[in-house]
């Protein structure tokens, strides 16, 4: 059994290995930090002692039949040790800043798309979540979240990617919200913020709806002149078998 800890931003180091019936190989880890134990084939445990601020991170525990077999990873207990000086803070400022204009231009995909991107600062510590919702539902396809949050000082940020096709974002009754979710140590606190589509302009510069408009002329115009070449044609027609039969007369 292998115990591991990745701290934000950081690679997963090795604190410890352990074998059932043996004793831990610690190897560079200081023991006087960590105990572990493995009192069964099936459980371990690892305990951190003397808890910092600098021990904080996500904790990984693998599992490996022997040495030679490939490790199993769990999911990961994220650790976090507050700083004294330093109060649970929720995000005190949640933004979404809109696309921008030169996104979709030059793009020779027929799929545009439209990058909202949602801002989240000024909480501690780092546990949040992000999601997101299209017109009331959860949006789950397009979305990008930074892997970690950032730290800013004394205080946290984090950024969150929702990518939509352009004609949803060009359309002004489409709602975007971004959510944010922190758990203080005791209970989940929301924080939000939404943006409404606009009246989108086409690369040429005009909008979306004057684009539409101008396709509908351009068709309605197309048709009646389909409509008089063939009325044309029938006169054509017609004043050709006029003169057809008038010629039979005169001979």
């Amino acid at each position: 059994m292998y115990w591991y800890r990745q701290r934000p931003g950081e690679t997963m180091s090795l604190i410890v290995y352990t074998v059932y019936g043996g004793q831990p190989d610690y190897g560079g880890a200081s023991q006087t930090k960590y105990t572990a134990s493995k009192e069964k084939i099936d459980y371990g445990a690892l305990t951190v002692k003397d808890l910092q601020p600098e021990d904080s991170g996500v904790y990984f525990c693998a599992v490996s039949n022997t040495g030679a077999y490939p490790a199993y990873f769990g999911e990961g207990t994220k650790l976090t040790v507050l700083e004294t000086d330093l109060e649970v803070t929720p995000p005190t400022n949640v933004k979404i800043l809109p696309p921008s204009p030169n996104e979709c231009r030059n793009q020779k995909d027929k799929k545009r798309k439209k990058t909202l991107v949602c801002v989240a600062s000024g909480f501690y510590p780092d546990h949040v979540e992000v999601l997101w919702k299209s017109n009331g539902k959860e949006a789950k396809d397009g979305v990008a979240t930074d892997s970690a949050a950032k730290r800013v000082d004394k205080f946290y940020r984090i950024t969150s990617r929702l990518r939509v096709p352009a004609e949803d974002y060009n359309t002004a009754s489409n709602t975007f919200t971004c959510i944010v979710s922190f758990f203080d140590g005791e209970k989940k606190i929301l924080r939000e913020a939404s943006i409404n589509g606009t009246q989108g302009k086409t690369e040429g510069g005009m909008t979306r709806e004057k684009y539409l408009r101008l396709t509908q002329s351009a068709k309605l115009s197309y048709t009646v002149v389909i409509v008089k070449s063939c009325f044309y044609g029938v006169f054509v027609g017609v004043l050709v078998w006029k003169l057809q039969g008038s010629a039979r007369k005169h001979h």
